[in-house]
């Protein structure tokens, strides 16, 4: 039975703007999400950010089974694509889809894009198979823009072990599965260069965040 609070994923014309940031640990998402909600309130413009897997109640909920619980240790890859999925589908629902009609500038730290390239190119799920259930799980909400914080695995993982903070079960992979993911995450952007950009995030924040900005600038008063 549909919950007639949540609208259905339908395509609709909206005001707001959808960006996704992509990349692999330790690329400092984080601070570049932080960087720009902040200049674009400055702007005026109303923001919101909403982390995968998470953003919701239940989101929440599957991102600790899969960060954090002891349960989610032994989790079969085909079950981790499907939680990912879950997540993203509610988040789409509840969250994405109301914001975006209401005018707000919506920043996703990871969305569909990280589930094709971890469980697809990395965990090596049948990339058509995890195509598949993106498309079901976000119904035709595709981020507007993308931005890739591309930095090779050593470097990234480098930058997690001077924080000195404890991993979670995904940065607690080994190298070269990290390796994957930063291959197919330039493999999707050679495939939709239009919707993805790459950005070299080895650079100074203050210089990436300029980057980032010269890419959002054009869309950051539309609404």
């Amino acid at each position: 039975m549909n919950n007639p609070s949540i609208p259905p994923v339908t395509p609709l014309a909206c005001t707001g703007f959808l960006l996704s940031f992509e990349g692999s640990e330790g690329c400092g998402k984080s601070t570049q999400i932080r960087l720009l909600r902040e200049r674009l309130q400055a702007a005026g413009r109303r923001v919101e950010v909403l982390r995968e897997p998470g953003g919701t109640a239940a989101g929440e909920q599957i991102r600790h089974l899969l960060q954090h619980a002891q349960e989610g240790d032994h989790l079969c890859a085909e079950s981790e694509l499907l939680l990912f999925a879950a997540s993203r589908a509610q988040l789409v629902r509840e969250k994405i889809r109301p914001l975006l009609a209401d005018g707000v500038f919506v920043i996703l730290d990871r969305f569909l894009d990280s589930t094709t390239v971890y469980q697809g190119f990395a965990r090596g799920l049948p990339l058509d198979s995890v195509r598949a259930i993106n498309a079901f799980a976000i119904g035709g909400t595709l981020p507007h823009l993308t931005l890739l914080l591309d930095m090779d695995s050593s470097t990234a993982r480098e930058r997690i072990a001077r924080s000195g903070r404890a991993l979670d079960r995904m940065e607690s992979q080994p190298a070269e599965f990290f390796d994957r993911v930063r291959t197919g995450y330039l493999e999707l952007a050679r495939e939709e260069p239009e919707r993805i950009h790459i950005l070299q995030a080895a650079k100074t924040p203050e210089a990436v965040h300029a980057d980032i900005w010269n890419l959002v600038q054009p869309h950051a008063l539309q609404a």
